[in-house]
């Protein structure tokens, strides 16, 4: 009988060699153990980038920019990448990476509170084509409303994590307490992906988790 181990082994076998770049990013986020989205969820991504070609593209959760680069080698010459991120070490390091790289023109750092963020550029109009959530998992559900704002018919919402390494299907009472908070707001969020009328939503196992929402 094949393992799952052994199919993702064999699958992360497949993957070509990252750019010097990349693999530079990642081998030194690792090295400090800075969280950064794994292969499977990578490949994902650039795969969504690479099909649906967005021009405007919202990250919130910067880290140390790991992600942002991943999606700028697969996006269109035209297209920009605005993230956000607000601590203060990762910020010093994505802007390091960023700056380095061939894509310094077309990814915007944005160093202040997500929340915020989100709502000034709702509150201006701006619309993406395609967000990729990545930052604090407590938070998804209450910026989910300014979100919505910022998708037009046909954005995609790309969320991460949103498994909690498999704790989401345990009761609350099974979890730790200092992470009861995440997990209560992560199942209200996942309901409310798949009940908004405004969505159609599918939730991925790949990865920790990654729900896939389509602005109708």
């Amino acid at each position: 009988m094949i393992t799952n181990e052994r199919l993702v082994n064999y699958i992360h076998s497949l993957e070509p060699d990252r750019s010097k770049l990349l693999e530079n990013v990642r081998e030194e986020a690792l090295a400090a153990e800075v969280p950064i989205i794994r292969d499977e969820t990578a490949a994902l991504l650039k795969c969504f980038i690479a099909m649906l070609r967005p021009k405007h593209i919202l990250e919130i959760g910067a880290a140390v920019g790991y992600s942002a680069l991943t999606m700028a080698e697969v996006m269109p010459e035209d297209a920009e990448i605005v993230t956000v991120e607000n601590y203060e070490p990762r910020v010093l390091t994505a802007t390091k990476n960023i700056s380095g790289s061939e894509y310094k023109d077309r990814i915007h750092l944005i160093d202040d509170d997500a929340g915020k963020v989100i709502k000034e550029l709702a509150d201006a109009g701006r619309e993406f084509d395609f967000i990729f959530m990545d930052a604090a998992k407590a938070q998804y559900i209450v910026w989910l409303p300014d979100i919505l704002r910022l998708m037009p018919e046909g954005a995609v919402l790309f969320s991460d994590n949103i498994l909690q390494d498999g704790s989401i299907v345990e009761s609350r009472y099974q979890v730790s307490r200092r992470d009861r908070t995440i997990h209560t707001r992560m199942r209200e969020y996942l309901f409310e992906l798949k009940h908004n009328e405004m969505l159609e939503t599918a939730i991925l196992a790949d990865g920790d988790g990654i729900s896939v929402s389509v602005k109708k």
